[in-house]
């Protein structure tokens, strides 16, 4: 008798976590949580990503019998500051001035849940990276052709926003884009999904 293959869900109508998905397997929905992303009081960047990420697995799970739901969630920080999607050129302008010469924190959460029985694992990565001394003409050509507005910290490392960085350390390099492949890759595999 064989055993039905789990559908693949992702929590998240991201387009940037979408395409890192897509490198694993082509076959996978993708659904909006619908998560409230407010950050509680007091609460350290790290908690608040993994908190994100069981979140937003648990409602793309709602009336789910036989997935493995992704969950995912970035938390940008500088001096232990968050730095939340900037959604407006000024905001982002300022952001990035702010990282200049600097290193800014991502927290990068996963969570995969299996609908079929509930188990749950879970995985945060960090990454630091350190940013160049930017001027504000190379921080205003930045923002202008790559309208970084719904990317925390400003930028996005897989297009122009390399040319900020001093460097980048983490273990995984898919994190810092917003879906850590990696450990990802772990999960499913103890899950059952051969891969690759």
């Amino acid at each position: 008798m064989t055993v039905a293959k789990p559908r693949l869900v992702l929590g998240s109508t991201s387009r940037y976590r979408a395409e890192l998905l897509r490198r694993l397997c082509a076959d996978f929905e993708q659904c909006s949580p619908g998560t409230d992303e407010t950050a509680l009081s007091d609460e350290a960047p790290p908690a608040r990503a993994l908190r994100l990420a069981i979140a937003k697995a648990e409602a793309a799970a709602s009336g789910l019998h036989d997935a493995l739901v992704i969950g995912s969630d970035q938390v940008a920080e500088l001096d232990g500051v968050t730095l939340d999607k900037p959604g407006t050129v000024e905001r982002a302008r300022a952001q990035l001035a702010a990282s200049s010469g600097r290193e800014v924190q991502f927290h990068t959460a996963l969570c995969l849940l299996d609908a079929r029985d509930g188990h749950r694992l879970t995985h945060v990565d960090h990454t630091r990276v350190r940013f160049r001394q930017l001027s504000s003409p190379e921080i205003a050509r930045y923002v202008e052709r790559e309208q970084p507005l719904d990317c925390a910290g400003s930028f996005k490392c897989e297009g122009l926003g390399i040319s900020l960085f001093e460097s980048i350390d983490n273990e995984d390099p898919s994190a810092l884009i917003g879906l850590p492949l990696i450990a990802l890759v772990r999960m499913l595999r103890e899950c059952g999904v051969p891969l690759p």
